[in-house]
């Protein structure tokens, strides 16, 4: 029999594919709520957004559906017609917050030491774009992007520039959607425009640590604003 090709896979989509198999086999029938993120991840060993990413994966895809305030029930996927799917190379939501911080603590930090006038400017822009479109009810992704784009364009390398655009394609991708959809919130927005601020002061003041360090705490928010309870999505 001849070898076949080793396709890596990420840990959300092994968790979503054990999710999936079971319920196929009818361990989870059509109605049934499934355990609590806190006992999946416990059964499997692996951290609770780990079991988040697996289950916005499989809501995605059609096989659960997330009601806020009560669990994660299994659907009947008879009656579709359609079905929906995750592209294998798409990074989970929360994994690729924490590797944003990562990156983007040290891209603050050099825009800092690096940057310009013009840059600053950019930065101000950015933020105040934000601003306008949260006070009118409207998601503020493309002053979101333009804000870390212009922070590591100050830093000169093109190749944290391209790294940085990278993620953010990966931002719109139906996993981020999906899950943006249920903790995005006007509230939501207005604290990461003031996380914001704090980057623009400390990148202005010629501070890296204090550019980064603000960073990094704007990255810690908004992972814990996407892990929060379901109980708490979708609320201001």
């Amino acid at each position: 029999m001849p070898l076949q090709s080793i396709e890596p896979k990420r840990l959300y989509r092994q968790i979503a594919d054990q999710l999936r198999a079971l319920i196929g086999k009818g361990e989870f029938v059509t109605g049934a709520r499934l355990p609590a993120e806190r006992d999946l991840a416990r059964q499997l060993g692996v951290s609770r957004p780990s079991v988040r990413e697996a289950l916005i994966a499989l809501e995605v895809e059609g096989w659960v559906e997330v009601r806020t305030g009560s669990g994660v029930y299994v659907l009947d996927r008879s009656k579709r017609s359609t079905t929906s799917s995750v592209e294998i190379t798409e990074w989970g939501p929360l994994e690729l917050i924490r590797a944003r911080r990562v990156v983007e603590g040290e891209t603050a930090a050099l825009a800092a030491i690096h940057g310009k006038r013009r840059d600053f400017d950019a930065m101000r822009r950015a933020v105040d774009a934000m601003r306008e479109q949260a006070d009118q009810s409207v998601m503020p992704l493309d002053g979101d992007r333009a804000f870390h784009v212009a922070i590591v364009e100050a830093s000169g390398n093109a190749v944290l520039v391209e790294t940085v655009q990278g993620f953010w394609d990966s931002r719109y991708g139906p996993l981020f959607t999906r899950l943006g959809g249920y903790f995005e919130t006007p509230a939501s927005w207005r604290q990461a425009i003031a996380e914001h601020d704090a980057i623009v002061a400390g990148i202005v003041s010629r501070d890296p640590t204090a550019a980064r360090a603000a960073m990094h705490a704007h990255m810690d928010k908004s992972h814990q604003r996407y892990s929060a309870s379901w109980r708490r999505a979708r609320t201001a």
